[in-house]
């Protein structure tokens, strides 16, 4: 049989794929210590499971609106207004089934083949992949470490071409950690308004677990606010991520484009996962708090473990649950069986040595990295730091 071409446009994801073979070694009885995949190691709080429950109880077991409840898009333009100060109305808001097809939505809705879409390195793996799979041409800026991987206006200035559609990109950051503040949005703000064909699509959903400040985005600045697309969902901030539940904050026009893709793709999602969103939107955040308070503090001892390993360069993350250290000292040793020739070959070392799971770094646009999360108990992570560290004593 002849498949279709689509599916050579594309990669699998790297960070399915580690955790694929994480879980390949699990059967096989090696105790695998998982730092690859971007999951809170917490239970979804009590009172949203309750509100599922009573969902149930309820029978809220019919098909939904393809765009989502109403009183649950209220919710969402509750919470943008609580917690980020923005004005929007139900008709701006599309929720789907997670943040994943809340970006495939919104890029399979603004990019046509041949449309330029700037993404800053590091990226999340997905991006570039949705790009390709609606055949655009993804246009990379690479970031230093120096600059805590984030861009410039001049550097956003230097990307933009008469063939750009759309800039794409995330703060918190995964994998860096990087966290815009307010006065380096509103640089980039500048260079948009000099372009006003270009759309904004802005990941938020890290928006929580952020060790700086109050998450600040880019929506704020009202002459630009229509042409950004907020991109938020329940997985991270909320312990939710096998509820798959993510939602857009759009210009209506986009909403509504995003909406009769949806429509084809999958309608409306899981009835029950929105009812309990509305009890996470609009309920108090304190088990959101507590759960930020945790993850502060495997940063914290995170950050210790990793600048006691020599040939190790890593910026401090202001956000998400990962640390994203430039591993390249490491390339051209050996332990005499395995030589380490990049980033991917000192994941799969560390992987089949040292049992600790990771993810390469140019899956996100990075070679010379590596992606190690902390979304793990405070034990898990002091045991895999150090079999890491034993494992790599072991190149010389």
């Amino acid at each position: 049989m002849q498949l279709s071409s689509l599916l050579q446009r594309f990669n699998e994801p790297e960070t399915l794929k580690m955790a694929k073979l994480g879980r390949e070694l699990r059967a096989k009885g090696i105790d695998v210590i998982d730092l690859s995949l971007g999951e809170p190691d917490f239970d979804t709080p009590e009172h949203i499971k309750q509100a599922a429950i009573k969902a149930i109880n309820d029978n809220w077991s019919h098909y939904t609106p393809v765009p989502g409840y109403l009183d649950l898009r209220e919710a969402v333009c509750t919470k943008l207004k609580r917690d980020n100060n923005l004005d929007y109305k139900p008709e701006n808001i599309v929720v789907s089934t997670g943040a994943k097809q809340s970006l495939a939505n919104t890029i399979l809705a603004l990019v046509d083949k041949g449309d330029e879409v700037i993404i800053p390195t590091p990226y999340w793996v997905t991006y570039s992949e949705l790009v390709k799979l609606a055949e655009g041409k993804v246009v990379e800026i690479r970031t230093k470490p120096e600059d805590d991987f984030k861009i410039s206006p001049q550097q956003l200035e230097a990307a933009i071409t008469p063939k750009t559609k759309a800039f794409l990109f995330s703060s918190p950051c995964n994998p860096s950690g990087a966290v815009y503040s307010k006065e380096e949005l509103s640089a980039l703000a500048d260079v948009f308004r000099k372009h006003p064909n270009i759309a904004i699509i802005s990941d938020e959903i890290y928006e929580y677990i952020n060790f700086a400040a109050k998450n600040e985005s880019i929506a704020q600045f009202d002459d630009i606010k229509d042409r950004v697309v907020i991109v938020n969902g329940l997985s991270k901030g909320f312990a939710m991520t096998g509820w798959r539940l993510g939602y857009i904050a759009a210009h209506p026009e986009i909403a509504k484009a995003t909406e009769k893709i949806q429509g084809q793709f999958t309608s409306g999602t899981n009835s029950i996962a929105q009812r309990a969103a509305i009890v996470a939107l609009t309920a108090d955040l304190e088990p959101s708090r507590k759960m930020v308070e945790e993850f502060t503090a495997r940063r914290k001892k995170v950050m210790q473990l990793v600048n006691e390993i020599d040939g190790f360069s890593c910026v401090h993350p202001q956000g998400a649950f990962y640390i994203f250290p430039d591993v390249s000292s490491y390339f051209g040793k050996s332990n005499g069986e395995t030589t380490i020739s990049n980033a991917n070959d000192l994941c799969m070392y560390l992987l089949n040595t040292a049992h600790v799971s990771s993810v390469m770094g140019d899956a996100f646009g990075e070679p010379n990295c590596v992606r190690f999360s902390f979304a793990n108990s405070m034990q898990n992570i002091e045991k895999a730091w150090a079999r890491i560290k034993d494992a790599l004593n072991k190149l010389k």
